[in-house]
C-alpha cells in the first residue's frame, strides 16, 4: 500500500486540480454575461481576488498576451489560466465548461430555426435583426473610441472601410488587415513599456514552434483542398478557421468574415444570420460560440450538431494555437515597439471593417421603417450611455420589437 501512494497521487492531485478548473469555469459560462471586457473582470474577481490562483501582476501579463494576439481574448484568457493550474488537460477543461453552455443553446436554437415559419417568428427574427443594429452600433462605437484615438489610425480605419466597401468578401478583409500592419508600423508610435518577467510556463519553445506551425498550416491547407474539388466539410472548417484567425479586436469583428462565408456563399439567408447574431448576445460566456449556430443552422452539409461541433471547435482553435505558439516567446516580443506598432494598425483596421459590417448587412437589412430606427436608436442609447447589461437590453428589445412588428 505505501509503494503504491507516491504513484497515485500525483495523478490524483492532477485529478483533482482538472476537476476544479472545469467546475469553476463551468460556473462562469452559465453566469458571465456581458462580453469579454466582462468576462477579464469576473477572471479577476474569481482567480486574483477569490481563489489566489494568480497574483495581478500575472493575471495583467496574461490579459496583455491574449489581446495582443488574434482570437477570442476572454476564451484565450481562461485558457492560459487552466493550463497554469493544471497543465494541458486543465486548458481544455477551461475552455470546454467556459464555451459549452452558450453553444449549447445557440444550437438548440439553430435547430429550432424551422419554427420561426410563421407571423410571429417573422416578427421576432426582425427583431433580433434589429436587436444587432443597436450591438454592433456600440462595439463600433466603442471601439472607435478606444482603437482609433489619432489621426493616423482614424485613417487606417477609413482605408480598411473603403477597401471592403470596394472589394467585398475575404480578400478585401484580408486586405484591409494586413495593410492595417503595415501602416501601423509607418504611421503609429506606441509608448515603450516596462520590461516583464516571463510567465511561469513550463511549455518549451520548440512546443511553440510547432504549435505556431500548425495554426499556419491548418491556415494554408484548407483552402489548396478546396481548390482541388474537397467537400463541404473542408470549406465549412476553413470559413470557421479563417474568421477565427483573423480576428482582433473583439468578437463582434467575426460578423463581417462569416457574413461573407455563409451568406455571401448562399449557405444561410441573411436573416437567420443576424437572428443568430442577436440571441448571440443574450447568452453568456464568448460570443464566438455563435459558430455552434451558423454550423447547426447551415443550409448545406455539414450542419445540425455535426455543423455546431465542427464550427465550435474550428473558430476557436487558431486562437488557442496562437496562444500555446507565443507563451514562450511573450516576454521579448512585448518588449518590440515594432510589433505592438503594427497591432495598434490592425486594431484601427477591424475598426473600419466593423464600420462597414454595420452598414451592410447589418443596417441595410433591419432599418426599412421610421419605427425600426427608433428601436435601434433606444437601445443603443441604453447599452452606451445608460450602461444597462446587454443581455437585458437585448431581451427587452426582442420583446419590443416583436410587438411592433405583429402590430
Amino acid at each position: 500500500m505505501q509503494n503504491d501512494t507516491p504513484a497515485t497521487d500525483p495523478a490524483r492531485a492532477k485529478g483533482k486540480a482538472v476537476a476544479e478548473v472545469f467546475r469553476v469555469f463551468l460556473k462562469l459560462g452559465l453566469t458571465a454575461f456581458g462580453g469579454p471586457v466582462a468576462h477579464l473582470g469576473y477572471f479577476r474577481d474569481e482567480f486574483v481576488k477569490r481563489r489566489g490562483w494568480l497574483d495581478d501582476a500575472g493575471y495583467a501579463d496574461i490579459v496583455a498576451l491574449c489581446q495582443f494576439l488574434p482570437g477570442p481574448a476572454s476564451s484565450q484568457t481562461g485558457f492560459v489560466i487552466g493550463y497554469l493550474r493544471a497543465g494541458m488537460p486543465g486548458a481544455l477543461a477551461a475552455w470546454l465548461a467556459f464555451t459549452l453552455p452558450s453553444a449549447l443553446f445557440l444550437t438548440l436554437c439553430a435547430l429550432a430555426a424551422g419554427s420561426f415559419d410563421n407571423a410571429l417568428g417573422a416578427a421576432l427574427i426582425h427583431a433580433l435583426k434589429i436587436v444587432a443594429v443597436a450591438v454592433v452600433a456600440q462595439a463600433v462605437w466603442s471601439m472607435a473610441k478606444t482603437l482609433t484615438p489619432d489621426a493616423p489610425r482614424v485613417g487606417i480605419a477609413l482605408g480598411a472601410l473603403v477597401m471592403v466597401m470596394m472589394l467585398p468578401g475575404s480578400l478585401g478583409q484580408m486586405i484591409a488587415i494586413a495593410g492595417g500592419g503595415l501602416l501601423g508600423l509607418v504611421l503609429c508610435k506606441p509608448a515603450a513599456s516596462a520590461s516583464v518577467q516571463a510567465l511561469p510556463v513550463r511549455l518549451s519553445r520548440s512546443a511553440g514552434i510547432a504549435c505556431l506551425a500548425l495554426f499556419t498550416l491548418l491556415l494554408v491547407v484548407p483552402p489548396l483542398l478546396i481548390q482541388t474539388g474537397a467537400g463541404a466539410w473542408a470549406f465549412a472548417f476553413d470559413a470557421f478557421y479563417r474568421a477565427g484567425a483573423l480576428v482582433f479586436g473583439g468578437g463582434h469583428v467575426v460578423l463581417p468574415l462569416l457574413e461573407t462565408a455563409f451568406v455571401g456563399a448562399g449557405r444561410l439567408t441573411n436573416d437567420l444570420f443576424l437572428a443568430g447574431y442577436g440571441l448571440a448576445q443574450i447568452v453568456p460566456g464568448p460570443l464566438f460560440t455563435f459558430a455552434a449556430y451558423l454550423g447547426a443552422a447551415s443550409q448545406t452539409g455539414p450542419n445540425g450538431w455535426a455543423g455546431a461541433m465542427l464550427g465550435t471547435v474550428a473558430i476557436f482553435l487558431p486562437g488557442l494555437l496562437l496562444v500555446l505558439g507565443a507563451l514562450p516567446f511573450w516576454s521579448a516580443l512585448r518588449n518590440r515597439l515594432g510589433a505592438r506598432a503594427a497591432l495598434q494598425g490592425v486594431n484601427a483596421a477591424v475598426v473600419g471593417l466593423l464600420a462597414a459590417a454595420f452598414y451592410d448587412p447589418v443596417w441595410t437589412s433591419a432599418i426599412r421603417a421610421p419605427g425600426d430606427f427608433a428601436l435601434a436608436a433606444t437601445g443603443f442609447i441604453l447599452l452606451v450611455w445608460w450602461k444597462l447589461p446587454p443581455a437585458a437590453v437585448v431581451v427587452a428589445m426582442a420583446f419590443a420589437g416583436t410587438l411592433y412588428g405583429l402590430v
